[in-house]
């Protein structure tokens, strides 16, 4: 059986540890990160707790002195080793405010979850059968100092998904306020055009992607050219090729969105420069 840590305690899954007044569960009032955990070594450890301080920041979270990110390390460690997936593993370390109504909080202190699940062989390999995404319009995300958090008011990206598993779509497009292109549900998207990189900038309103900024940092370096900008649907759909990043997949091609099919020479050849890179 799975366990998971609530505030320092493993609990086997499925226990009740959250009760009705929590702000987590009544406001979304809290922030998440997933992390991809290999041979027993996160990767991209340090950008993830640095969003995640970031976003504790933002959200106006006290932080403890003893709350700190080596305890985590260890806390997550502890916890794969316990579940018997150190080898490969996706770690959801959530972060949540505790009781109290909208005006007035109990305390402002960070209470943490930690979950692990065996990632399946193969992630991360090149997926040659594309993904196939639809664009989501009816809820949109805004574009505000809490647009580039992983935090858990997450409702566009959960009708979106909804609509994703309806329509038999791989994942869902999300647009922001201004009708242009945020990200996916769970990824950062970048499209192909003249031998050109782009990819909706954070004003835009998209998640802070890890692997957004590995992907746009190894393709600086490899000499690409990569550009941060508005991107509109019409940009996407006369795009050449579509590949999408998350620190779960790292980069997939995406073969279709809609009637229109892409190609994936360059994704191809972009997921074999700077692959071995971004997976160790």
């Amino acid at each position: 059986m799975n366990h998971f840590n609530y505030n320092g305690k493993l609990y086997p899954e499925g226990s009740p540890i959250i009760g009705a007044d929590n702000r987590g569960l009544r406001y979304g009032d809290g922030l998440f990160e997933t992390i991809k955990m290999k041979n027993g070594k996160l990767l991209f450890e340090d950008e993830h707790f640095a969003r995640l301080w970031k976003g504790m920041k933002v959200l106006e979270f006290d932080i403890p002195k003893h709350f700190t990110v080596e305890v985590l390390q260890k806390e997550i460690s502890a916890l794969a080793q316990k579940n018997g997936h150190e080898g490969a593993a996706r770690i959801r370390l959530n972060i949540i405010r505790g009781d109290g109504g909208l005006y007035d909080a109990k305390n402002h202190l960070p209470a943490y979850i930690i979950q692990t699940w065996p990632l399946a062989q193969g992630n991360g390999e090149w997926n040659s059968n594309g993904l196939v995404l639809g664009i989501y319009e009816p809820a949109k995300k805004s574009c505000d100092i809490l647009s580039n958090l992983k935090h858990n008011n997450y409702l566009p990206y959960v009708l979106a998904a909804l609509t994703a598993k309806k329509e038999k779509w791989n994942d869902a497009i999300v647009l922001n306020t201004h009708g242009r292109i945020c990200d996916t549900t769970i990824a950062n998207i970048f499209i192909i055009k003249d031998n050109m990189v782009y990819t909706p900038s954070l004003q835009e309103g998209c998640v802070a992607g890890i692997m957004r900024r590995a992907v746009i940092q190894n393709l600086l370096e490899s000499n690409w050219q990569v550009v941060e900008k508005e991107i509109a649907i019409t940009d996407l759909l006369e795009a050449e090729e579509v590949f999408l990043t998350n620190c779960m997949y790292d980069i997939r091609w995406v073969q279709r969105i809609g009637d229109i099919v892409y190609q994936n020479g360059v994704t191809q050849k972009i997921f074999s420069t700077i692959q071995p890179t971004i997976s160790q």
